[in-house]
């Protein structure tokens, strides 16, 4: 048991983490940032907002000290190992009674450990109108959930909302007809009514790739893989569509046509990504400008199906009169409707 003085540190600085968390999730971080300057005895932290690293205070070297432990402790973190990255995970709910997901991680330094926090909000997903500048964009992807099977990917940098959009087109297809719908995700960043959900846990022998072999037992209509992260995973997930089921995933790639020498690269044949791969849906977000202020950011999609994918695939490059939409291009119809500002539309946001 805590003596007194323990009880009073405690509650301290359990306080000290709720009022942080609570201002992240007022304000929309998608990330809190601890940033160690050692050499100083600080420690600064930044949110994440509209994608952008926004400085919020600073604080003392032995107050950190402490919040790094009860984060860790909190999050079933070893807090004797300093040497280790380590990754964990925690429940948070707001004075506005919503619920977040929170995604914590460490970094060892040479003195300290930085942390850094993601924010996944769970409550219902956000609509298609706000998650898209062109909401029609998403009714194109919900026509290639109509497949048996092949594959569907979702690509872009961390942070684009690639798995946002894979939850949402899950649902609606799911709203539509009963499936047996199985994800393996690392970890579960929000959990789905109706799916069954499997985390991967390599401590307990769970991996993406025994993780799968597990999943395909279960007669699954519709396979959700959190991300292809490497060519073993990137093999079953293609062998899986190509045995007659629906697979959703997501891969780190700049555009959609990077995709494709993306996946030759993790060592797929052209063959196989002709015959299973149905479309690529890149993502990016872009700050919204509402009252000559940006309050909010939406996605724009490079969409590649059907014969301009077909060509991508070959190695033909030609768009032309394939109805193809580059980020330019859509950055360039968001600037003349008035969504996006001129820095953002030119690159010099």
């Amino acid at each position: 048991m805590l003596r007194k003085g323990g009880e009073r540190l405690h509650n301290t600085t359990a306080t000290f983490a709720d009022r942080l968390l609570e201002k992240a999730c007022k304000e929309d971080a998608s990330d809190i940032h601890f940033y160690p300057l050692t050499d100083k005895g600080q420690i600064n932290i930044y949110f994440r907002l509209l994608g952008n690293r926004t400085y919020i205070k600073t604080i003392n070297a032995d107050l950190y000290q402490v919040l790094l432990t009860y984060f860790k402790f909190s999050s079933n973190m070893d807090i004797g190992e300093i040497r280790r990255p380590q990754n964990g995970t925690l429940s948070f709910k707001s004075k506005q009674k919503k619920k977040y997901s929170l995604r914590l991680s460490t970094l060892p330094m040479a003195q300290t450990e930085s942390l850094t926090i993601r924010i996944l909000p769970q409550d219902a997903l956000p609509s298609t109108d706000q998650l898209f500048l062109f909401p029609a964009q998403f009714k194109t992807m919900k026509q290639w959930l109509k497949q048996d099977s092949g594959i569907i990917l979702l690509t872009g940098p961390t942070g684009c909302g690639k798995s946002t959009t894979m939850y949402s087109l899950l649902e609606s297809m799911l709203n539509e007809q009963s499936f047996q719908a199985i994800t393996l995700e690392d970890p579960v960043e929000r959990q789905l009514d109706h799916v069954i959900q499997v985390e991967v846990n390599e401590r307990a022998g769970i991996t993406y790739q025994s993780g799968l072999k597990a999943a395909l037992r279960h007669d699954p209509d519709v396979l959700l893989i959190g991300e292809i992260r490497d060519s073993e995973t990137a093999a079953f997930a293609f062998e899986a569509a190509l045995t007659g089921h629906l697979v959703l995933s997501t891969l780190h790639a700049k555009d959609a046509p990077g995709t494709i020498e993306r996946l030759l690269d993790l060592g797929i044949n052209r063959v196989d990504i002709m015959q299973t791969l149905i479309a690529v849906a890149s993502i990016q977000l872009v700050p919204i400008t509402q009252d000559n202020q940006e309050s909010k950011r939406a996605a724009i999609v490079e969409l590649l199906d059907g014969l301009l994918l077909q060509n991508m695939i070959e190695g033909n490059h030609q768009k032309k009169g394939l109805n193809y939409q580059s980020f330019q291009q859509l950055k360039e119809k968001a600037y003349l409707y008035g969504f996006i500002s001129k820095e953002v539309y030119e690159g010099s946001y």
